[in-house]
């Protein structure tokens, strides 16, 4: 057995991941065996695992510099990438930088180099005009989804990132988008294609559930009320249609968050993580959550507005029905509303809300997002946190929900009907040897 399969099997181990799907295995090999590779595969089947495995298993662990630059066109999918790799355990040193963030948290990471550097276009080419980081031992460049980089109006970025690193020697491209023209400045000559796009999403139900009114809100609530408690995101086009939705369901006592490309950096990683953790299954997005977000699985997504293009109701769509599991896609329309050619070419059915799958709502923990200043950079383990909610906060095991260990700071869903007693607690207490602060967010 080889090096790189012994060290393939102890990471899936780590990660929990039995065995590789087959798109993955075929991507493995070609990225071993080819300098220049495209990737095409629809969202949410695990290309992100495919492209670290052989990536990571032939970096030089004596190099103290940057040898792997991944371009990626969301914030969020920067930090999901290096937690992806972090959470590998493979030893090798990941940082993500992007827009957003204070550049000095950036120039005090990038003192001791990384091994792979993670960054949306504007940061990695910021950092590269200030020589904050060398490119002579780069030799692995991935542009992850680079279309949606293209479109979002990154070209010039990206082009004068691929300049600028004269000793590449793989490039890889990854996209969920079929017939993707690729830009002539990546530099392909004679790319090896890996494409399972035309695999589709099999398992992926379409329905359309009509409203007799044009703004569908009542509509909205009753599928909602219909869908119980299983997590989903309901599309629109507009932040403004955004919040007027969220304010919507709030007054209907419907959990959700909101998210969109206007949202302060902090708010957006912070209705994620609530997402992820259960304070509330409904989130409210425009098409930036329809790729590249670390988030659930997803029983249903729901179209409030269509998108204008094709390829973003598809990638919508991707974000369920992932990985060979069911799931559903509704397309709430107005009984006059005319639908784009892309949607009547595939004539979904009508749905009778009574018919929708009904799912009693659980007696269940209601789950509140508590922060805790204390992260990685702390030695603070999830184990710790566990501990001081448990014997010092008095929580029972269930009433502790899903930790998230960030490098100066923690979030923790636990039991809503004990946090106010938690906060008193706990307020300023140690955690190993830190004082930490303990309160809710909003």
């Amino acid at each position: 057995m080889s090096v790189h399969i012994k060290n393939r099997e102890a990471i899936l181990s780590k990660l929990g991941i039995e065995k590789l799907n087959p798109m993955q295995v075929e991507a493995t090999e070609a990225i071993h065996s080819n300098p220049e590779i495209v990737l095409l595969s629809p969202t949410g089947t695990g290309k992100t695992l495919a492209f670290l495995l052989p990536i990571i298993a032939e970096l030089d662990p004596e190099c103290e510099e940057v040898q792997v630059l991944i371009i990626v066109p969301s914030r969020e999918l920067a930090i999901q990438i290096e937690q992806v790799i972090r959470e590998m355990g493979t030893g090798f040193k990941t940082n993500a930088v992007y827009g957003g963030r204070a550049a000095s948290k950036d120039r005090m990471e990038l003192k001791h180099r990384p091994a792979i550097l993670v960054g949306t276009p504007g940061r990695i080419a910021d950092h590269l005009r200030r020589k904050s980081i060398g490119t002579t031992f780069i030799k692995t460049l991935v542009l992850d989804e680079f279309d949606k980089s293209l479109e979002i109006g990154f070209e010039g970025e990206m082009s004068e990132i691929c300049a600028l690193l004269p000793e590449v020697k793989k490039r890889l491209l990854t996209s969920a988008t079929p017939k993707v023209l690729i830009p002539s400045f990546v530099g392909l000559k004679d790319p090896k294609y890996v494409n399972y796009l035309e695999d589709g999403v099999p398992m992926l139900d379409i329905k359309i559930l009509l409203s007799p009114d044009r703004d569908k809100l009542d509509t909205l609530v009753a599928v909602l009320e219909q869908l119980g408690d299983q997590p989903g995101i309901i599309f629109c086009n507009f932040k403004e249609s955004i919040n007027r939705v969220s304010e919507y369901l709030d007054r209907h006592n419907i959990a959700n968050g909101i998210f969109y490309g206007g949202m302060e950096q902090k708010d957006r990683e912070r209705a994620l993580i609530k997402f992820r953790n259960g304070s509330y299954n409904i989130i409210i997005a425009t098409d930036l959550a329809a790729r590249g977000l670390d988030i659930p699985e997803l029983k249903y997504i729901i179209h409030y507005h269509l998108p204008l293009k094709k390829q973003e109701f598809t990638h919508r769509n991707g974000r369920t029905a992932r990985m060979n599991s069911e799931g559903s896609a509704y397309i709430l329309q107005y009984e006059k509303e005319r639908l784009p050619d892309f949607i009547r070419a595939i004539n979904p059915p009508i749905e009778d809300l009574e018919d929708l799958p009904s799912v009693k709502k659980k007696e269940a923990i209601t789950w509140e997002t508590i922060f805790v200043s204390g992260g990685r950079k702390d030695k603070i383990s999830k184990g710790d946190i566990a501990g001081l909610f448990i014997k010092q906060g008095g929580l029972g095991n269930d009433q502790v929900g899903v930790i998230e260990i960030k490098q100066d700071c923690s979030f923790v869903a636990v039991d809503a009907s004990k946090v106010d007693q938690l906060i008193q607690k706990l307020d300023n207490s140690r955690l190993k040897k830190k004082k930490v602060r303990v309160t809710r967010i909003d």
